[in-house]
């Protein structure tokens, strides 16, 4: 099994199953109570609380657990809409987290270049002074290019200083410094699953005097912000995640940024074949450093994904695409098509995610099979 789906989900890590199993099987009282079960369950939150802060640079209490980073995103965008009104403001190339309830509230959305930077032009054009949110991803989930976040707050701080800024960090925990995010943004949303925790829990970093108004009404848990029991071995396992995806991730970096290179250079020697999001160099080579480490993400004329995912699936190479299916009709993804990518190249995306458990037998296994699948796909076309 060749696993190259890392940015959708990661592998849970050991240290992550050795921290919850332990919760599962001694710490299942409600942490809400008042006995000494569930202040024991409270006592695991609020450390697992305390190891986030510091490893993402904020403040304990400034981060309020959710069930991953859509609800993050919905928290944030609604929350703020609702308690302050204004006009939210988010890129064309963001997650539908943050696509559809900015649209859903009447906000504006401003262009990509190419190579899926911020059109800063554009950025400044559509700010003023009734914009109060602005949602920017840290890193694009598709594609995986790097956001200039400084230079974007700074725009819209010239032109609207009360403005709050949102960043969906969701894909920059594994491989950014998360001081960025927590240094430029008043909100930020993680998700524990895309860096090695369990799926079903994230987090809404919301700094002081941030005004947020809750989704739901219940119990009034996390500062009245999310009701609802918490989930405490899934906050566990985000906590050890955190821990030892920062102790890693300076290695990790270097060496999947490797596996990577190899990977995207060997792949483009097809011919017809496209990497996004990339810089040119004057020689002719491509530069990858705004896009994170374990992005490989290319577009490959004369195929259709659907179905060079299901020849590398029959191989044992498990991947994603940048397109969906709609009706029964393959569509290209809404950010190849912010990005200027025309639907005809845009129908064969391919993401190839590498994470910290991926090798370079798996590179090697990939560059003996996809080959061949896009020339049977083309040669069937043709």
């Amino acid at each position: 099994m060749i696993y190259m789906d890392n940015a959708a989900s990661a592998p849970i890590r050991e240290e992550v199953i050795e921290a919850i199993l332990p919760v599962l099987r001694e710490n299942y009282a409600n942490p809400s109570g008042s006995h000494l079960m569930a202040r024991k369950a409270l006592r695991l939150i609020d450390d697992a609380r305390d190891e986030l802060a510091d490893v993402l640079g904020c403040k304990a209490q400034d981060i309020i657990f959710t069930s991953g980073g859509t609800e993050s995103d919905n928290l944030a965008i609604f929350g703020v809409h609702s308690a302050i009104g204004g006009t939210v403001v988010c890129s064309a190339t963001e997650h539908h987290a943050v696509l559809e309830p900015t649209r859903s509230v009447g906000g504006k959305v401003v262009n990509v270049e190419q190579n899926g930077a911020i059109d800063l032009n554009h950025l400044a054009d559509i700010i003023n002074d009734q914009t109060t949110l602005v949602s920017i991803g840290l890193v694009n989930g598709e594609t995986g290019v790097i956001q200039d976040l400084k230079t974007i707050v700074s725009i819209v701080k010239e032109i609207s200083p009360t403005a709050l800024i949102h960043t969906d960090a969701v894909q920059a925990v594994p491989w950014l410094d998360m001081h960025i995010a927590t240094e430029c943004a008043d909100l930020i949303s993680v998700a524990a699953h895309k860096f090695g925790g369990p799926k079903g829990v994230g987090a809404l970093i919301v700094k002081d005097q941030t005004k947020v108004s809750s989704l739901q009404l219940g119990g009034g848990q996390e500062k009245g912000l999310r009701s609802g029991t918490h989930n405490t071995p899934g906050i566990v396992g985000m906590a050890a995640a955190a821990r030892v995806t920062a102790d890693t991730k300076e290695a990790d970096t270097a060496r999947v940024a490797m596996l990577r290179d190899s990977l995207a250079d060997s792949l483009l020697e097809i011919s017809n074949t496209f990497e996004t999001g990339v810089r040119s160099n004057g020689d002719g080579s491509v530069d990858r450093s705004n896009k994170v480490a374990g992005s490989c993400h290319l577009c490959f004329g004369g195929i259709e994904s659907e179905a060079l995912l299901f020849l590398l699936e029959q191989s044992g190479i498990f991947a994603s695409a940048a397109s969906s299916c709609s009706s029964g009709a393959q569509e290209p993804s809404h950010v190849l098509a912010a990005m200027g990518y025309k639907r005809e190249l845009a129908r064969g995306s391919l993401r190839l995610s590498l994470g910290y458990k991926s090798t370079e037998d798996d590179v090697d296994s990939v560059l003996k099979i996809l080959p061949d699948a896009i020339e049977r796909l083309r040669s069937l076309g043709s």
